[in-house]
């Protein structure tokens, strides 16, 4: 089971996690996250895994992605910063001022 707490302050939006986020746990937080989201925007957004027991690999790759998209993840304990610390390392953030950008696909009428 997973409790998910939203605290907000003058600092943003603080999403407080208890629980297992594993099976329909991460169902769960992703839901909350994707009808909660636009009224982050523009604040920045922290996730609370400190009260977080258990993580399983549906969980990591949320993480992974809301990570991608911004929100800072915060932890106490050395499992949850090592995962923390390993979600940092694998799904970096893009660095400032770089936009990424597919190749330009020519219009027919280009060829």
């Amino acid at each position: 089971m997973l409790r998910i707490t939203l605290e907000t302050d003058a600092g943003g939006a603080r999403l407080r996690l208890e629980g297992d986020l594993a099976g329909t746990g991460v169902c769960v937080l992703e839901e909350y996250w994707l009808s909660t989201k636009w009224s982050f925007s523009g604040s920045p957004v922290r996730l609370d895994l400190s009260s977080v027991a258990r993580v399983d690999d549906a969980g990591r790759f949320l993480l992974a992605l809301l990570y991608r998209a911004g929100v800072r993840l915060e932890t106490t304990g050395v499992e949850m910063k090592a995962l923390v610390d390993t979600i940092a390392h694998d799904w970096p953030l893009p660095s400032p001022g770089l936009v990424s950008e597919p190749p330009a696909v020519r219009k027919r009428s280009e060829r």
